[in-house]
């Protein structure tokens, strides 16, 4: 099954963390519109080559985070001079992505407790 988001040279055996990929292109969209292609190349480059997002998986999370609120889109032209889609953060997008940043934060905090005591 593929994974929306991959360390690179590897396929993990385990799916990302539910919320993950959402929770990631909110972050980086929180800077400002982009289309797809450039938020998964933004992702690509802020995680030091090591995450990528696959196109197959991109798009339809896009679609839902549209259907709930959390982005808007709209049509413009690439740096290539292409049509595409450009997609903006809501405010309703940026409380998900603060609700996300604290649950994952609890959850990566409670791992550290139990691996530094174990």
């Amino acid at each position: 099954m593929p994974m929306s988001i991959t360390p690179k040279n590897e396929i993990p055996k385990q799916g990302m963390p539910s919320g993950a990929l959402s929770m990631l292109i909110l972050r980086v969209l929180q800077s400002g519109s982009l289309h797809g292609y450039a938020i998964a190349q933004r992702i690509h480059l802020l995680s030091s080559e090591v995450l990528a997002v696959e196109e197959g998986l991109l798009y339809p999370t896009l679609q839902k985070m549209l259907l709930k609120g959390w982005v808007t889109a709209e049509w413009g032209i690439s740096e290539t001079n292409r049509k595409v889609r450009c997609y903006r953060l809501t405010p309703e997008g940026r409380q998900r992505l603060d609700t996300e940043l604290s649950d994952y934060g609890r959850v990566t905090q409670a791992i550290q407790d139990i691996l530094r005591t174990a």
